[in-house]
Formats: structure tokens, C-alpha cells, sequence
């Protein structure tokens, strides 16, 4: 197998293969079958760590404080069944071997998602200092996009190796992927983005416009200015696990993909085959964990917001770290203090979105002036910064995604209401589309979030800062636990602010693998020898340490 996955590549350990050999993830004692395991938040992490639990014998007990999904968050329109807005994960790329395990054994189905510049996007329009640009590829822009493009593509292999780094990485060469990648550690951790293509010959070399226009239409998914004061270890894992390249969307919402999981029966130890981990809940989760403490008996307790308090031997926590300490009364002891400094120091960015529900996908309609499409995927400096097209069938409701933004962009629409974000979408599309009557085809009621105005979320995704990479590595490696105090055993961390890969689902699933495994091994249980689990290779293939 040589296509390219999210392989490494801090840690080089190939999820697909281990989630899809004969040996199964391993096998725990039958005297601890049975046994519960709290899971806290039914997102990502969190619903396919319990299904890998459920299969080894144990008993996963789910809490969720909000909305089932976590930021898989399929949002139906009003008095539709399938006319979706998603609010949260919303483009998915084949790269994420392990989520696209799940995909396939529920039965989900996807599609390209419409990118700017994608075929599935069909023309796209960059809107820029009030310049207006028609394309359907690179090649249809001005000369300074493909110098930009160009530009990016030579700071990449000038600054870290990346085609050897990428080939690598599709050979599965875990030893190759370290030798090439350590070193660009200590290079780049303490170095932003901007720092990255100011400094490259290639792109350094260029005017300031060009950095400008990188920052606000990039290549790819859009603008990655955003993402200037970011660590550029965060930015060259994106670009080398090919996450920002050959994305999918989820057809009927990618929460549905949890929604089948939590109902997905499976062969098991020791439970019957019909076992589901809805079953294993009774139906339903548990509410929102308000308390996390070790017990006079040595066991963990779990309190929710009612007052139960149930006892477990371990307690896996998937929901963002900030709320360990704002909304859960988390035992100080549970943790080493350097871990909790690395919890509390997460940086999570601001993202809001805007949906509106049309009546039909009129944006198809030629311009008979232009003999273009009313509308295209659009990029630009205005408030919407991108906007995106949905068309459900030429005689059915369709979704328009008004503006997707980011940090400052994010923050300016934060104290506004649905129908005034609309508004001030719609002003701004109207400069760059002065004769389209978009209000006139909206159906319904807006849906839009803000996920840092969302108590259980705090925001939207990690974004490390430079020298955060030591953080970083406490947290993802505390699946480890053989060399902890007794007191800091049995609690486990995964999602995707604990990956090296924050804002991708991938990331939430493999540090949710992780944890199965640290769960299993700390219920006396292991892996098969020929189907080794992380943390049988971690001290061998894991990263590296700055200290």
C-alpha cells in the first residue's frame, strides 16, 4: 500500500492496518469482561472509542453534556428530513484512513466536496481588495496566483524535505518518516507559519501582495492567514498528511456516521453479537459529567449533573481540555502538574458559519450577460471570507453556506444574532454579485454557530502556537502509563486538541485508538503479536522529545 494517510508523522504507526486486521486490536482477561468504562463526550473520539471497547468485552458508559456528535454536528433544516447544514467537520479528506474506516463499515456514502478550484465546485469567483476573478482552474487566474501557488509549493521542499518526507510516509517507512522528520522539530517549533514563507528563498523572495493573496485564498480549502501566527509544525503535518487535498463530504451529514456507530452491532467478547453500544447505554447517554474524582476505593467516580455518581476502573475524557477546569471539578491529583499546564496552555481558534436553506440551487442559472453561473464558490477579503454551494437535485431545497470564517473574522459576527449575520453576508455578496437577488430564494430559518460561544466547546479547534509542541507531547503520549504514579493511572485523553492533527477528525479517531489501547493494556489485556497496537511500538516510533 503506498497512497498516502495520516501516517506519523510525529508517531508513524498505521491505524488502518491495525483497525483492519484478522487479529482484531487484542483481547483483555475474561475475569475483567464486562466491566464499565466512562467515556466523556459522544463526538468522534469518544463514539468510536466506545464501539473498539464494546468489541474487547468492556462496557463503555457514554456521558454527553450537549449534543450527541460533539463537532460531527449534522444540522437539519425546518420542516426538511435531509437538507443538512454542517456545523461543524464538514470536508473530509481520503487521507483519513481510520475515519473512513468507520464511513465504510456503516454504510455511509461520500462525494468531492466543493472546494474552490475543484471540479466538484464547478467555477469558483476570488473577490480581492474589490477585484473580481472567474475561474474554473489555476490556469484561468492571473500569473501572481501561480507564482503564489509555485512559491509555497518550493518553500515546502526547501524548508522541509517534503516530497522525500510525503514518499515516506506512503511507504509506510515509519524508520524514514523519523530520520527525515525529527529534525525539522527542534527547526520549526518555535517558528510561525508567516515566519516559514517569509524566511523560504522562494517565497521570501516575492512582494508582499503575494503573501497577502496566500493569506487570504491559498490553495486548496482557502486562505490560511488565519493560520499565520500557528506553529509551522501544526501547518507542514497538514500539508504531508494530505489533509487540505481530496476532500469528501458525507452524503446525509457526517453525524450520521456516529449515529449508526452508537447503533452498530459487532462481533464481541463476551457480549452476544447483537450487542450495540446504543444497548449497552440503554438508549441513551448518560448526562453531562459535572465531577471527575478517584474514590476512597481506588476507583475513578463519575458525577453528573443529577447528582449519580457511578464508580470506574477507567475513565476515558475526549471533550475540549478547558473544560476540565470550567466545567467538570476534575481531582488535581488525576493529573502530573505539567500535564495540567499543557491542558490549561491549549490555544483553541474561533470559527463561525452561516447557512441559509434556498429553494432550489439557482446559482446553476446562467447569466445571460456573462454566460456564467449566477454564483460560484466564492473567496474574499470581505466579512464572508468563503463561501459554499450544496445543490441536493435540481427540483429540491438546497444550502448555501454564506460564510465560514475564522479568529478576527469569527469574532466580528460573535454578538450577532442568525437573522443579523445574514444580513451582513448578504451586503457583503452583494458587492461582489450586485445583481443577484439572493434573499429572495431563502426558505426558512438560518442556522449558524460559533463555537467559542458554545460553553461545552470553548472553540473550535486547536491551533498551537510556536513552542507548544512539549505541551503537545505530554498530551498525546499519557496513553502511556506504566511509568505513572498509582493515583494518575486510569483516566485517558483523546479528540482531536490531543492529536498532533487538532480540527481533523482523524486525529480525534487515532488518539481514540490510542486510548483502547492504553485502556486495554491497563485492564491487563494485549494486542496480538502479529497485530502490534501503539503502544507496543511507542517507545521505538514515538516522538521525539525536546527535552
Amino acid at each position: 500500500m503506498t497512497d498516502l494517510s495520516a501516517f506519523g508523522p510525529d508517531f508513524p504507526f498505521a491505524y488502518d492496518r491495525w483497525l483492519t486486521h484478522s487479529a482484531g486490536l487484542g483481547q483483555i482477561p475474561a475475569n475483567r469482561h464486562g466491566e464499565s468504562v466512562a467515556i466523556i463526550g459522544a463526538g468522534a473520539a469518544g463514539v468510536t472509542a466506545g464501539h473498539e471497547l464494546m468489541k474487547l468485552g468492556l462496557r463503555p458508559i457514554l456521558y454527553e453534556s450537549g449534543k450527541f456528535g460533539g463537532r460531527l454536528r449534522s444540522e437539519i433544516f425546518e420542516s426538511t428530513e435531509d437538507v443538512i447544514a454542517e456545523l461543524g467537520g464538514m470536508r473530509f479528506p481520503v487521507s483519513s484512513k481510520a475515519f473512513y474506516h468507520y464511513v465504510d463499515l456503516v454504510g455511509c456514502e461520500s462525494a468531492p466536496f466543493p472546494n474552490p478550484l475543484t471540479e466538484a465546485a464547478g467555477s469558483t469567483v476570488i473577490d480581492l481588495e474589490g477585484e473580481t476573478l472567474f475561474a474554473r482552474t489555476l490556469a484561468d487566474l492571473p500569473e501572481l496566483y501561480r507564482e503564489v501557488a509555485q512559491a509555497y509549493d518550493a518553500a515546502l521542499q526547501e524548508g522541509a524535505r517534503f516530497s522525500d518526507l510525503q514518499a515516506a510516509m506512503k511507504a509506510k517507512d515509519a524508520k524514514r518518516v523519523k530520520e527525515i522528520w525529527d529534525p525539522l522539530v527542534a527547526a520549526w517549533d518555535e517558528r510561525t507559519f508567516y515566519d516559514f514563507i517569509t524566511s523560504s528563498k522562494s517565497f521570501g523572495a516575492l512582494s508582499f501582495r503575494h503573501r497577502e493573496v496566500f493569506g487570504q485564498v491559498g490553495f486548496g480549502t482557502g486562505g490560511w492567514d488565519s493560520d499565520f501566527p500557528n506553529s509551522m509544525l501544526e501547518i507542514l503535518r497538514v500539508n504531508l498528511c494530505g489533509l487540505d487535498d481530496n476532500q469528501r463530504y458525507i452524503k446525509g451529514g457526517v453525524e450520521t456516521v456516529l449515529q449508526r456507530l452508537w447503533r452498530q452491532s459487532a462481533a464481541c467478547a463476551h457480549w452476544p453479537d447483537s450487542t450495540t453500544l446504543a444497548g449497552l447505554n440503554g438508549g441513551a447517554t448518560r448526562a453531562r459529567a459535572v465531577k471527575i474524582a478517584r474514590d476512597a476505593s481506588g476507583a475513578i467516580a463519575v458525577t453528573d449533573c443529577w447528582g449519580r455518581k457511578d464508580l470506574y476502573e477507567a475513565v476515558l475524557v475526549t471533550c475540549q481540555s478547558h473544560l476540565l477546569t470550567t466545567s467538570i471539578e476534575t481531582d488535581e491529583a488525576l493529573f502530573a502538574q505539567p500535564l495540567w499546564m499543557a491542558l490549561d496552555r491549549t490555544r483553541y481558534m474561533q470559527a463561525a458559519k452561516t447557512f441559509v436553506m434556498v429553494d432550489r440551487p439557482f446559482w446553476n442559472d446562467i447569466n445571460p450577460a456573462t454566460g456564467r453561473p449566477l454564483l460560484s464558490m466564492t473567496l474574499t477579503d470581505r466579512i464572508t471570507r468563503g463561501t459554499y454551494f450544496f445543490d441536493n437535485g435540481p427540483d429540491r431545497p438546497a444550502v448555501i453556506c454564506l460564510s465560514y470564517s475564522w479568529m478576527t473574522d469569527a469574532l466580528k459576527v460573535l454578538p450577532h444574532g442568525a437573522e443579523k449575520r445574514v444580513e451582513l453576508a448578504l451586503s457583503a455578496l452583494g458587492q461582489t454579485y450586485p445583481n443577484v437577488d439572493i434573499a429572495s430564494h431563502i426558505r426558512g430559518n438560518p442556522i449558524c454557530v460559533s463555537w467559542e460561544a458554545d460553553e461545552n466547546f470553548l472553540g473550535a479547534f486547536k491551533g498551537a502556537l510556536p513552542g507548544h509542541y512539549r505541551y503537545n507531547h505530554r498530551m498525546y503520549g499519557h496513553f502511556i502509563q506504566d511509568d505513572l504514579p498509582v493515583q494518575q493511572r486510569g483516566i485517558f485523553l483523546a479528540g482531536d486538541g490531543i492529536s498532533w492533527t487538532p480540527a481533523w477528525v482523524e486525529g480525534a479517531v487515532q488518539t481514540a485508538l490510542n486510548a483502547v489501547w492504553g485502556i486495554m493494556h491497563h485492564f491487563g489485556g494485549t494486542s496480538s503479536a502479529e497485530n502490534r497496537g501503539p503502544g507496543d511500538v511507542y517507545a521505538d516510533l514515538g516522538p521525539i522529545s525536546l527535552d
